[in-house]
């Protein structure tokens, strides 16, 4: 499906203007792309892919090609902040405790998973309708599991993709999660991008909806990104309280005869499917 070409700005910066000056993060890596950046992703990921394997001075610069001057300059920042660690011996880099500490998040994501879809499962019993698991990336929803209806008319998704989380419910009730100034600072400067008639067209839209998603404990969405679909989701919260990943139903809008029976029958399930996690994780 292709966007419409609609697009409104995110919240302004303290002067009321969005510019290159106030803008937040830049949404697309290209042009601006910052090469300093680059050598530090290229560096990291060749260090990982071989394991165990120590890497010295020569061996990294002869793989990247880099300026002397550049490697050592990156080399002292990642092991001073502990993604590098530097045998003082042999003078070699393995990957340091920090980057381990990143890629718990990851784990966590398949801890996620593995216990989600025990839970999915049950609902998708209760309701046949398909049952997705997000969690917030920026101003994205990644789906990290799912179980789908057995119905011939039924949303069709892959685990492992993102929306922008303003089009979704699972993304509202993420952001929602959120503080007021966090929601702003992710979304100063950024675009919002109309995918059908019903998408959230602004900041100020979006702020309005997720007061009310605070304030209720679950998000709708009524084909905001693919028309003819309806979505509920409420929160996952972990042991303090915090949303830490989002669970919702959709279903086909041909079979929403009686909309507010459904979604008071899917919020039931989806509430029992969300604690079942919560007190697993």
């Amino acid at each position: 499906m292709s966007p419409a070409t609609a697009r409104a700005a995110g919240p302004a910066g303290s002067d009321g203007d969005v510019d290159a000056a106030n803008a937040g993060p830049p949404q697309a890596a290209g042009a601006g792309s910052i090469k300093s950046a680059e050598r530090v992703l290229d560096l990291l990921q060749l260090i990982a892919s071989e394991g165990s394997q120590a890497w010295t001075f020569s061996d990294l610069r002869a793989r990247l090609d880099l300026p002397k001057s550049s490697l050592h300059g990156l080399l002292r920042v990642l092991t001073d902040r502990g993604y590098l660690d530097l045998d003082p011996d042999d003078k070699s880099y393995r990957i340091g405790v920090s980057a381990w500490q990143v890629g718990r998040s990851f784990l966590f994501a398949e801890q996620l998973a593995t216990v989600a879809r025990i839970h999915l499962r049950q609902a998708r019993v209760d309701l046949n309708e398909t049952f997705q698991v997000s969690i917030l990336d920026g101003v994205d929803n990644v789906y990290i599991t799912k179980e789908e209806s057995d119905q011939p008319l039924r949303l069709v998704s892959e685990v492992g993709s993102r929306l922008p989380a303003y089009t979704t419910g699972l993304g509202k009730v993420l952001l929602a999660g959120l503080t007021v100034e966090e929601v702003e600072d992710r979304f100063r400067g950024r675009e919002f991008v109309t995918f059908t008639p019903s998408t959230v067209a602004s900041y100020d839209a979006l702020k309005s909806q997720l007061d009310e998603v605070r304030a209720q404990g679950f998000a709708e969405d009524h084909g905001e990104f693919t028309e003819g679909v309806y979505c509920v989701a409420v929160p996952i919260r972990n042991a303090a309280g915090a949303t830490v990943a989002a669970v919702s139903c959709s279903i086909p809008s041909a079979r929403l005869q009686d909309a507010h029976a459904t979604r008071e029958r899917a919020l039931a399930v989806l509430r029992t499917c969300a604690d079942a996690i919560s007190e697993a994780l």
